[in-house]
């Protein structure tokens, strides 16, 4: 099945503990049906000091379930997504407005 939710795109949080926060998609893993949204469903995570990075407890984004996500259209609400055709070519749409995404 298509992904409905992509990279980049703006979401606002459904339910759980960031209910209402709203971000941009980072990373989406299709299989485990989850994504990392910046600024959500944050954890603090003890890191080894390496050469690369000063280590300590850093802040680092959890996946979070795309059931609990929702894509945000262009008036800034929540919207579910649709596909259509257009010509030969396979688009999304939001399901409030109608336009493709």
């Amino acid at each position: 099945m298509a992904a409905k939710l992509k990279k980049g795109d703006t979401v606002v949080v459904l339910a759980g503990k960031d209910k209402g926060s709203k971000g941009e998609i980072s990373s989406v893993n299709p299989s485990a049906n989850k994504a990392v949204v910046d600024g959500v469903n944050v954890a603090i995570r003890h890191t080894k000091q390496t050469q690369a990075s000063q280590g300590g407890r850093l802040a680092k984004a959890m996946p979070i379930d795309l059931s609990n996500l929702a894509l945000l259209d262009k008036n800034g609400k929540a919207t579910r997504v649709g596909f259509r055709m257009e010509g030969d070519k396979k688009v999304r749409f939001a399901k409030t407005t109608g336009e493709a995404i």
